[in-house]
């Protein structure tokens, strides 16, 4: 695209560091930030303020919060003796969606990567270990299927089992509505894995 306007270009340029949006998205969110009221952009750029001023970690979890600690850590309705280790803050949303996860959480903040430079000191495992030591019963490791989150859930529960706590891991295997004859070996081997009685 062409630009005579280097207001439109610098917009573009913000667009595309955005994860996921590459130049053609940039520009056509470029253009239609452009198409808008100035009373709507004007909002817009407050609630991207609002977030950037407001949004935070929960001391306890390192949750995205407002308030400190969350909302899902001083629930009472939550059960204590259960904490999901999830890596990014995403990885909750995705599990509260379910509305069948009633415990706690704990954001590692992204996983084990050597080759990218992310150690254990790099991640929120301390904290995890010890809120693991004040009473809870059982910890879930819920990383992503992927060599890293692999990695990572091997390192956690390396360091979680000697604390007598119970360690498991999600499931893995078919998406509903997937036929055998297309899953990889990995995929099928993993649902094998984490079958449950009937």
């Amino acid at each position: 695209m062409l630009s005579t306007s280097p207001s439109l270009d610098a917009l573009v340029a913000r667009f595309s560091r955005l994860p996921g949006i590459g130049r053609k998205t940039a520009q056509r969110l470029a253009l239609h930030i452009l198409k808008l009221g100035t009373e709507e952009v004007r909002a817009m750029a407050q609630a991207l303020l609002d977030v950037k001023e407001n949004v935070r970690e929960c001391s306890i979890c390192r949750n995205i919060t407002e308030e400190d600690p969350c909302a899902i850590c001083t629930s009472p309705k939550r059960e204590r003796r259960l904490i999901c280790v999830v890596e990014e803050s995403t990885d909750v949303l995705a599990i509260e969606r379910t509305n069948e996860y009633k415990g706690l959480y704990h954001v590692l903040g992204g996983r084990l990567s050597p080759l990218e430079g992310v150690g254990p000191d790099d991640l929120h495992i301390q904290s995890l270990l010890d809120r693991a030591a004040q009473g809870v019963e059982e910890i879930i490791l819920a990383m992503n299927p992927n060599v890293e989150g692999e990695a990572t859930t091997l390192y956690l529960a390396r360091l979680l089992k000697p604390l007598g706590l119970r360690v498991t891991r999600i499931a893995r295997g078919l998406p509903v509505g997937t036929d055998l004859e297309y899953a990889d070996n990995d995929t099928i081997s993993r649902a094998l894995e984490g079958r449950i009685a009937l």
